[in-house]
């Protein structure tokens, strides 16, 4: 059974003097305990805001949200604002981009763990600040007493975003968010935090949700991954599936855009072409069709619709990647 179920999400910003922006279209997507299920994407195809809609953090003026977000059977949308704070931190945490900018920079590293302990689990200052040693110490920060009084520009980016997965882990949630948790850190940090987030999942049952644009990251990682495009999934499949056999245009790109060590010297990358912005209305047809090689008449004219593609698998797309496999059979 899922521990969290999204259907139909809308996000839509509102800007005085400006057309409203819809920057998440009717996403649905769900993750039972145990498993980890990857948003994959450009920047502005609508990963984070979906994150920040299910964890409530979008400004009340300003944005619309729409659809339903149920976790444990209570949709999370109706939630009053009060109600919402004891969720977060408790059942639900979030490992946030940019840690230099998510911890508060004049707040010691020991007191911003130990505020979720207090606040949450109800423990004395004192208890806490030994609870906060131990997280901070389970993360792979060494010497954790000591780092307790520093500040976050005392510690190194690595270190920082271990903080902060201490943080999102001080009440044991049974969902936690991850958005694009490795950026910027070196491919050693970045193996290393995988591989924690990885240990989390298995030895405590907390589903995950990994939000990147790092296809690597995914491979190791992932048991689903939900493809989106311009705020809708345009894809869905089972982590080996999709890498074997991507059959949206958009997923084909992204994969073959990524340097292989086994490709020949001097093989140029194969990008996808125009940017993110090179777009049409989904309501107008599929919003992919003016970066796509397999465009036809029909995807400028008509909205493609999500059908079943193959086991457990979801594609949103007039003219797919046929395989030679497919051929052949």
């Amino acid at each position: 059974m899922a521990l969290l179920d999204v259907r139909d999400l809308t996000v839509t910003f509102h800007r005085k003097g400006a057309r409203p922006f819809t920057a998440v279209d009717g996403v649905s997507f769900d993750v039972e305990p145990g498993r980890t299920v990857g948003l994959v994407g450009e920047s502005g195809c609508g990963k984070s805001v979906t994150s920040l809609a299910i964890m409530g953090l979008l400004p009340r003026r300003g944005a619309t949200v729409g659809g339903s977000v149920t976790f444990e059977g209570t949709d999370l949308l109706t939630l009053s604002a009060s109600a919402m704070r004891e969720r977060r931190g408790r059942d639900l945490g979030m490992v946030f981009q940019d840690p230099l900018s998510s911890l508060n920079p004049v707040v010691s590293i020991g007191l911003q763990v130990s505020e979720v302990l207090e606040r949450h689990r109800g423990l004395p200052r004192k208890k806490a600040m030994v609870e906060a040693a131990d997280l901070l110490d389970k993360v792979g920060i060494p010497d954790p007493r000591r780092r307790l009084s520093e500040y976050p520009h005392q510690l190194s980016g690595g270190m920082r975003q271990r903080a902060l997965i201490a943080m999102a882990l001080a009440c044991r949630p049974r969902l936690l968010i991850a958005d694009e948790p490795t950026t910027a850190l070196d491919v050693t940090i970045q193996a290393q935090i995988l591989a924690l987030l990885a240990e989390l999942v298995r030895d405590t049952g907390t589903a995950l949700i990994l939000i990147t644009h790092d296809l690597g990251v995914v491979a190791g990682l992932c048991d689903e991954v939900n493809v989106l495009y311009a705020g809708r999934v345009v894809e869905r499949a089972e982590r080996h599936a999709l890498f074997a056999r991507p059959r949206h245009p958009y997923t084909n790109g992204l994969l073959a855009s990524i340097p292989r060590l086994d490709g020949a010297r001097g093989e140029r990358l194969r990008p996808v072409r125009g940017s993110v912005n090179d777009n049409i209305p989904w309501r107008s047809g599929c919003a992919f069709a003016p970066r796509c090689p397999n465009a036809l008449d029909v995807c400028r004219l008509v909205t493609p619709e999500m059908v079943a593609d193959g086991p457990g698998g979801l594609l949103r797309c007039h003219n797919p990647v046929v395989h030679t496999e497919e051929v052949t059979a």
